[in-house]
């Protein structure tokens, strides 16, 4: 009997060993070299797979050659050392060219038109999927939802970043501006001048920013969430593009470390929505903060007319939002602000331009959210560096169904890369002067600022476009004004050029300014 047990169990183990060989075998060989055959038969054009990596080794060694050398000082063309392998096959081979991630072909579209096509169609693309124990660890929420899912949960978050809503939100960024406002202020001391480094000082201020307006009074446990889900990001950019299936549910001392930080984040989040929640049922709702306006409106969708009430959004799908705002805002705006420092520290004349209109619509007040409407030499200025240093300098989506784009039949399972960083660099696009910082541009709005009109994506397109972009902005816009007001600045000697994609467009080598008091 013990025999024919063991038996038994060799039989199923060699049943699950092959199992396991054969969904290797598709991954990595037999589904690529079908996906290749179809794309080619379509007449694209591109590199051949090679097993297991495809071009990712060659993209890792054009990055790191990349980064062993700075940009000259005062150039924005950047595109070249941001995204070194998509920049080469463009200029060698045209816009629309087939590379490799791992076993997933990937079809670069450098067109502005087939990217509004991509973007502009709801439902039929949808986002690269990526492993989802590993999302759901990190961050959930609209940016990986699909079809009636995300429709649903759009229509509640969109009412909390509406302008009157938004207004709400000013007094945490003021507040957050004028304290590290004083901290300059001190170490500059009796000094003319003093350098700092920008980079890390903007990243603590949008984080506190963002502690205060989706947290409000909840701001300690606020903060420390910003924390947790900062060392998160780090981890994950440093982790490879190379997907392998079942890769995170090793118990990797990464993967443990990944795991503890979500369940202290859900733990936190948790806590804070139950209080929320229990005062809400008392009568003392408050809606003068993200989280409050999010419950708000969730209980409002969820009202089906008969006088009860059943949440659209569960207290999971709640945590996940709030996770993909720390995820997604923590540093889109701190990369913003940071590259709007060093260009105009590289374009003083701009500097002084907008600092005059500062000046000239608040004086020294603090920014309100009429006068921030009002700034139109800011909103080129930040256009323009959004243009040259966009925050997230690759978009994709992926293919789900048998879809027609230009001409060619994509089948299911291709990724669509769009690379936002090289069409915002594109001279057929935007001119000769593509890679000049020329704010004017943007003078008479989006619409007029590129010849092949809408081409400018730095917060995506379409039915997807990032919901929180008012949100950045006027941030951006306060906390910018706020300096204006109180110092000049310029490039420090010790300010080496690197732009670097990690999971965003950062300096890789921090962004060192010299303040002066005003």
């Amino acid at each position: 009997m013990a025999i024919a047990a063991l038996e038994l169990l060799y039989v199923l183990g060699g049943l699950v060993a092959l199992r396991l060989a054969w969904q290797v075998l598709e991954w990595g060989w037999l589904s690529p070299r079908r996906l290749g055959r179809a794309l080619r038969s379509e007449g694209l054009r591109g590199t051949a797979y090679r097993f297991p990596a495809g071009d990712a080794k060659e993209e890792e060694r054009l990055l790191a050659a990349a980064r062993t050398k700075p940009m000259p000082l005062l150039s924005h063309a950047i595109s070249a050392r941001v995204e070194p392998l998509v920049h080469n096959a463009i200029q060698e081979h045209g816009k629309i060219w087939m590379v490799w991630l791992g076993p997933t072909p990937r079809v670069i579209l450098s067109d502005a038109k087939l990217v509004r096509e991509v973007l502009s169609k709801f439902g039929h693309f949808q986002k690269r999927k990526l492993p989802s124990n590993f999302i759901k660890l990190i961050a959930q929420g609209l940016t990986v939802h699909e079809g009636e899912k995300w429709a649903l949960h759009r229509k509640i978050i969109k009412p909390a970043f509406h302008l009157e809503k938004l207004k709400k939100m000013l007094p945490a960024f003021t507040a957050c501006t004028s304290e590290l406002m004083g901290r300059w202020e001190d170490s500059i001391g009796c000094d003319k001048a003093r350098e700092i480094d920008v980079w890390p000082e903007l990243q603590d201020l949008t984080g506190d920013a963002i502690s205060r307006a989706a947290f409000g009074s909840s701001l300690t446990e606020g903060r420390r969430i910003f924390r947790i889900q900062s060392e998160q990001v780090q981890i994950a950019n440093g982790m490879t593009n190379l997907y392998i299936p079942g890769y995170t549910y090793l118990p990797t001392k990464l993967n443990r470390k990944i795991k503890a930080n979500a369940r202290e984040v859900e733990a936190l989040l948790r806590g804070i929505i139950t209080k929320r929640e229990i005062a809400m049922k008392n009568g003392h709702a408050d809606d003068s903060d993200l989280l409050g306006m999010l419950m708000q409106s969730n209980i409002e969708e969820s009202h089906d007319g008969s006088g009860s009430s059943k949440p659209v959004m569960t207290m999971e799908d709640i945590i996940g939002e709030l996770k993909l705002f720390y995820f997604a805002g923590m540093e889109t705006t701190s990369v913003l602000l940071t590259w709007t420092l060093v260009v105009l520290s590289m374009h003083p004349e701009w500097q002084d331009r907008a600092r005059e209109e500062v000046l000239q619509v608040f004086g020294k007040n603090e920014p309100d959210i009429n006068g921030t409407n009002n700034l139109k030499v800011m909103t080129m200025v930040l256009y323009e560096v959004l243009r040259l240093y966009p925050p997230v300098p690759v978009l994709d989506r992926q293919t789900y169904k048998e879809i027609e784009l230009g001409g060619v039949k994509y089948p299911p399972g291709v990724t669509l890369l769009l690379p936002i960083v090289t069409i915002h660099h594109d001279p057929d696009v935007w001119g000769e002067d593509v890679d000049e910082f020329r704010p004017e541009r943007f003078a008479n709005g989006i619409s007029k600022a590129s010849k092949d009109a809408p081409a400018f994506f730095p917060f995506g397109w379409g039915p997807r476009i990032c919901i929180g972009q008012n949100f950045a902005l006027l941030e951006a816009k306060v906390a910018l004004a706020m300096i204006l007001q109180r110092f000049s600045f310029g490039l420090s000697p010790s300010y080496t050029h690197a732009p670097f994609a990690v999971s965003t467009l950062q300096p890789d080598h921090g962004a060192q300014i010299v303040l002066k008091k005003i």
